[in-house]
């Protein structure tokens, strides 16, 4: 039997885990620019709004582990934190971006409803304690490296410095060079310890530098990798969104149009009625 995770008030009158429904976390992997990001933001917030799904909006402002130098990184801390800025004002949502060093957290947290630690930083001490101490809810995301059973020590980082508004991401796991494999197994392992699980079904079917200066991905399979995720117990779903995959500056591969996720989430919620999740709005 799973263990039931705890209620996180996430801001903007945002709860997740516990008793409620299903919830998202979605948006392009950074920011493209503020007109970009305004649109899917608002349509994402309708589309959740029709189904009855708390949401936060994601995207990075600067993504700092790109495969190349030439790669595309974003608009930077200032510029990018003050476009979330005008979305959480315009729209009344939370936002959520990555920090990479403990350097952003600061002023990353003048802004953020949830700051997110990346996968690949997940052993990073000093950054998780740092962001810890904001008091501000946290999204550790499982690093590709670790078992799920490893995440205890993440979490008694954060919760060594007094904050247990923690939820945690399942992101797939390194499976030979350049091929994530989800192992649902992580989701059960992950939910025994008390908080709000995610899987990001996105990242799941990225291929980390697969297109040799890029990262490559499979975005046809994110559909059955959420089904998969929200029939094994998965409080949340992380989606990468864009309005034309194709052209993204970053993780278009693995990213779902729309008009794809759309048709995604009332299935979701079905499969979420049919397990016995939260219903609570």
């Amino acid at each position: 039997m799973l263990t039931a995770s705890k209620e996180i008030d996430v801001g903007r009158g945002v709860k997740v885990g516990g008793p409620r429904p299903l919830f998202l976390i979605a948006g392009p992997c950074v920011i493209e620019g503020r007109d970009q990001a305004r649109s899917l933001a608002r349509q994402l917030q309708v589309l959740c709004r029709e189904l009855g799904m708390p949401f936060i909006f994601k995207a990075s402002f600067d993504k700092a582990n790109r495969s190349s130098i030439s790669s595309f990184r974003g608009p930077g801390l200032q510029e990018g934190l003050k476009i979330l800025q005008g979305i959480r004002e315009e729209f009344g949502l939370p936002v959520l971006s990555d920090v990479h060093e403990t350097g952003q957290v600061a002023k990353a947290a003048e802004v953020l409803d949830v700051i997110q630690i990346p996968a690949f930083l997940c052993r990073q001490t000093d950054l998780i304690t740092e962001a810890a101490r904001t008091g501000k809810p946290l999204n550790l995301k499982k690093g590709q490296f670790l078992a799920p059973e490893d995440m205890r020590h993440v979490v008694d980082k954060a919760l060594s410095q007094g904050n247990d508004r923690l939820i945690l991401t399942e992101r797939g796991t390194a499976f030979g060079y350049h091929n994530l494999v989800m192992d649902i197994r992580s989701i059960p392992i992950l939910k025994s310890f008390g908080f709000p699980v995610v899987l990001d079904a996105s990242h799941s079917v990225q291929r980390p530098a697969g297109l040799g200066s890029s990262s490559g991905g499979d975005a046809e399979f994110v559909p059955f990798l959420a089904r998969a995720g929200t029939s094994a117990g998965v409080d949340g779903l992380f989606v990468e969104v864009h309005d034309d995959p194709a052209k993204a500056l970053s993780d278009g591969p693995n990213s779902l149009k729309l008009e794809d996720l759309r048709h995604l989430l009332p299935t979701l919620l079905a499969i979420r009625r049919a397990v016995g999740g939260g219903e609570t709005s």
